[in-house]
């Protein structure tokens, strides 16, 4: 296709009406985990009962992933874009009940709604960058990925802090129903600008065709599995109960740091393609994934051995979660790179589909493990065992294709 002036204009301005979407998105998908974590801890809910509220949650994501590549191929990636804003409204309403009828199970069921509208808007963002560029336009995909990815990071820390403060100003209906208010106003917008036929393509793929055929997808695949799971063992759940239970942090102190970091660690993905050499026209391959990964594993043994060690705890974990971010954040660009690098064109929606799919069972098996094994050994325990994902993901990704690391850059 020709990729003239006015086409670049005009998919520059595509790209920030999804990725404003998905901004607004991420605000109220981060605000509402930080008010279910804090509310139902508040309640007396046990660490593990608080992990298995975002099992559903986690689950729903795996199967919308896998399903929601197809949908996408036959729909159109606006309108996948739209049902998971449409979802999400309706999650946040079916918490609007009293408090009496929110049961283990209620919540549950909501979180599989806000589950499933997350994923279904994540990956309809991603793939509406790859058929936005010309397949040659490597260093401009890169650099558009990784500001999509970090921006939706940072916000969804400030959605951290937005649930914090909401919990503590108008309590857990009131934060609920004011996010859906903005939410529905976003939604009315987005399906009134953004390009109709976005995603629409003549390639009708078979139902058979949701699981990847590409060695280099599946590797990659089973890479990001590991290493978000690394991620969310100690993170999700562990790591603010901690915060909360043995070092008598209050709502805004939980709510703060885990906003910061999250902040601070989108702020990282999105300048990941400067710190991997991307002025000197380097692009990530699967060698940059193996080295970022293996670099990644000493953080959490390291902050395990100082905890272990009995160094005060405050101090440890901070430095230890800034070290963490920055290296799990350059991680998570070049993999968020590469899964647009190694989709097809035809069909786009259904390899990052079936990617995003892998790090949502990830995730909803660190944040299972979070709950478990920090309520039998305890957060120390958390961290070795997020250390041993980690070095799986490093040798998983030894798999992956090693391609010329330096292609010109595309301005």
């Amino acid at each position: 296709m020709l990729f003239n002036g006015k086409l670049i204009n005009n998919s520059a301005q595509q790209y920030m009406l999804v990725t404003a979407s998905y901004w607004a998105f991420t605000l109220t998908d981060g605000a509402l985990r930080m008010l279910v974590i804090l509310y139902f801890h508040q309640l007396g809910y046990s660490p593990l009962e608080v992990a298995s509220l975002f099992l559903l949650y986690e689950f729903c994501g795996v199967i919308t992933n896998l399903v929601g590549g197809w949908l996408a191929a036959h729909m159109g990636l606006n309108a996948t874009l739209h049902y998971g804003l449409v979802l999400q409204v309706l999650a946040l309403c079916m918490l609007l009940v009293k408090p009496e009828y929110l049961s283990v199970i209620y919540v549950m069921l909501a979180q599989a709604v806000s589950g499933i509208a997350k994923d279904l808007n994540k990956m309809s963002a991603k793939s509406s960058i790859k058929l936005l560029l010309p397949s040659h336009a490597q260093g401009k995909l890169y650099q558009w990925v990784a500001l999509l990815t970090g921006s939706k990071n940072t916000l969804k820390g400030v959605g951290f802090f937005l649930g914090a403060m909401l919990l503590t100003m108008v309590g857990f209906r009131g934060a609920v129903a004011l996010m859906a208010v903005c939410l529905l106003l976003v939604l009315l917008l987005s399906y009134l600008m953004l390009q109709k036929d976005l995603g629409k393509t003549a390639y009708k793929p078979k139902f058979t065709d949701i699981f990847s055929k590409s060695s280099a997808v599946n590797y990659l695949s089973a890479a990001r599995f590991f290493l978000f799971g690394s991620r969310d063992i100690w993170f999700v759940i562990a790591l603010p109960v901690y915060l909360q239970a043995q070092l008598h942090w209050d709502y805004m102190q939980v709510g703060a740091l885990l906003a910061t970091w999250v902040i601070a660690y989108g702020f990282v993905q999105s300048v990941a393609p400067l710190i991997t050499g991307i002025q000197r026209g380097k692009i990530p391959d699967g060698r940059t994934a193996m080295v970022w990964a293996i670099l990644l594993a000493f953080s959490p043994i390291t902050i395990a051995w100082f905890l272990y060690q009995g160094w005060q705890p405050d101090t440890v974990l901070i430095v230890g979660l800034i070290g963490f971010g920055v290296i799990f954040a350059i991680n998570s660009a070049v993999h968020s790179y590469l899964i647009v690098a190694y989709a097809r064109e035809e069909g786009v929606s259904l390899d990052i589909g079936f990617y995003y799919m892998a790090n949502a069972l990830g995730r909803l098996v660190g944040t299972l493990l979070s709950g478990w094994v920090y309520q039998l050994s305890g957060l120390i325990a958390c961290l070795i065992v997020s250390a041993a994902f980690i070095i799986t993901t490093s040798i998983i990704s030894i798999a992956l294709p090693k391609q010329q690391s330096v292609l010109p850059i595309q301005n």
